[in-house]
């Protein structure tokens, strides 16, 4: 009778699951799409604070010096809106944070609100009693607005490569390694090895690249260090990424060491590293976001390797997007299960 009860409570959870994404997508459905630029941010907050502490803490924290890209540019592009402007023109925007500071707020703190006016769009709500507590609140809360952003971006990104993807790319390189991100249209397959494959979208000013590559592990060392991580690159880039001319080839440049952060997203762990590459003996160069992580028998390092080079142009967006394509990565049995859905 228990195994009974507990086979009813599973189903009744699977059904309130499964009409929960229902209603989310009909939800979805109805909403307008979004509007905005990729990147920015509507921030709706009156004059007086926009130009006070409140504003200038937004402004550190999000507007901040993005990591890793050879021109400064800030992490997002912030658009101020007075709250008594704050029409139905800007309710469709794709990232919104909307700043209520009043004597009545009970329950100070953020909120994280999905398609609020729009669709897909993300919406942050700051409530605080006094400016002084806004202030703390978005200092306490600044990662997790900013990992909410920059996910908002990337998820939009592969929502929309998924829809219009070079599925014979994920199939070469799942035969590798047991799985693959999602390619966006336009992109070539350039090489392939045993352990390295080279895919890469490029037009005449700008180059978006994707390296799929592996070597074994080592037991007894610390394969997912930073140190470990760069030696391993550097070898693979130099056997398999020629430059232009001869004796020159890809490599991790020395100029400014590259910085590591460990993960996990949709169940993978991987390390996260920034920085960026040169040509040996040249003077091409760009950023760079790698993901190292193991494979699924725990024998070999895979890593997913985004580059660009866009000489002429700013790159925030140019790398948030091939950053999503690595973002996009899935075990080969994961991504039948999410086709399915």
């Amino acid at each position: 009778m228990k195994r009974f009860l507990k086979y009813i409570a599973v189903v009744i959870a699977a059904a309130l699951t499964l009409a929960s994404c229902s209603e989310e997508k009909k939800r979805q459905v109805l909403l307008p799409n979004i509007s905005g630029k990729a990147g920015e941010v509507v921030v709706v907050i009156d004059k007086g604070n926009w130009e006070g502490a409140v504003g200038t803490v937004l402004r550190d924290s999000l507007a901040q010096e993005a990591p890793f890209l050879p021109q400064r540019e800030p992490l997002f592009s912030l658009v101020n809106v007075p709250q008594g402007a704050f029409t139905s023109m800007f309710q469709v925007h794709r990232n919104i944070i909307v700043v209520n500071i009043s004597s009545s707020v009970t329950e100070p703190g953020i909120v994280i609100r999905k398609d609020v006016w729009a669709a897909p769009q993300t919406v942050i709500y700051i409530n605080a009693a006094d400016s002084e507590a806004a202030v703390r609140i978005i200092e306490e809360n600044s990662a997790i607005m900013i990992a909410t952003i920059e996910q908002a971006e990337r998820d939009r990104i592969i929502r929309n490569t998924r829809k219009y993807e070079e599925l014979k790319l994920a199939s070469v390189v799942s035969q590798m390694i047991g799985g693959s991100p999602h390619f966006p249209s336009g992109y070539k397959l350039k090489k392939m090895t045993s352990d390295f494959i080279w895919i890469e979208y490029a037009t005449q000013d700008v180059t978006q690249g994707i390296l799929v590559y592996k070597y074994p592990v080592v037991e007894g060392e610390q394969m997912l260090d930073l140190d470990s991580i760069l030696e391993n690159c550097n070898e693979m880039l130099k056997n398999n990424v020629p430059g232009m001319f001869d004796n020159t080839y890809m490599m991790i440049s020395e100029a400014a060491r590259p910085g590591i952060e460990y993960k996990r997203y949709k169940g993978l762990e991987f390390a996260e590293v920034r920085g960026f590459w040169e040509v040996y003996k040249d003077y091409m160069g760009g950023p760079f976001v790698s993901h190292a992580f193991y494979s699924q028998d725990g024998k070999d390092v895979i890593v997913l390797q985004a580059f660009v080079y866009a000489p002429k142009y700013d790159k925030r967006q140019y790398l948030r997007q091939v950053e999503s394509v690595i973002y996009s990565f899935e075990w080969a049995k994961d991504a039948k299960e999410s086709d399915k859905d």
